[in-house]
């Protein structure tokens, strides 16, 4: 296992574990998130433990003209009962998403350490949110790392209070992606809710040459 220092670096991803943890410790400056999401890299720990870097194999991704839209998200979508914005709230987003409980996690990834990293990633111009309301109330909404230079997004997490709020934020930004011409949403890893949405598993490898190209 390789542990990082307060010299900025990482280590070839050819040292991930099998189940896809790359290096730990470090730090969670600006500077570091950077060069880890560039590298195909991104922290993922719980209150408690060091912060652990991770790069899996195989590689969970949306391409954005392969998002499914269900029956029931196009009737949602018709009703336009949620209305979504794009970076206005993103403190308010990422607080909602570190409340969400998730099935078989005891706390939350999304400690005030990281908050307080991202908040500064949003203000620099790095760190994204949409966000989705119903009666002037934040119903959903997601937030995730924008790589501009790669035309990639790095999503992150979402959150939903009220049924397809969220898939509703996705759908559109992922419109908005497409219309900016980007290759690839980064789902990091699988879930069957991102699954039922498109988004596929890739070699390790293509992603990163997708990301390098």
């Amino acid at each position: 296992m390789i542990y990082l220092s307060s010299d900025l670096w990482f280590p070839p991803h050819e040292y991930t574990t099998e189940e896809g943890l790359l290096a730990l410790g470090g730090d969670l400056s600006s500077e570091r998130l950077l060069l880890a999401y560039r590298s195909g890299i991104f922290p993922w720990f719980s209150e408690g433990e060091p912060i652990l870097w991770w790069s899996p194999d195989p590689r969970m991704v949306l391409f954005p003209d392969e998002l499914k839209v269900s029956k029931s998200l196009k009737r949602t979508l018709k009703k336009e009962i949620f209305k979504v914005t794009f970076n206005t709230h993103f403190s308010e987003v990422i607080q909602q998403c570190a409340q969400k409980v998730r099935p078989g996690q005891e706390s939350t990834w999304i400690t005030q350490e990281m908050i307080e990293a991202y908040e500064k990633l949003h203000e620099m111009g790095h760190a994204k949110s949409v966000e989705v309301w119903k009666d002037d109330r934040l119903v959903g909404g997601l937030y995730g790392i924008d790589l501009p230079e790669y035309k990639v997004f790095c999503g992150e997490s979402m959150f939903s209070h009220e049924s397809d709020a969220s898939k509703v934020g996705f759908y559109y930004w992922v419109q908005e992606l497409k219309s900016r011409e980007y290759r690839l949403i980064d789902c990091q890893i699988h879930t069957a809710h991102l699954e039922s949405l498109g988004a596929k598993e890739i070699p390790r490898s293509t992603f990163m040459r997708l990301l390098g190209d």
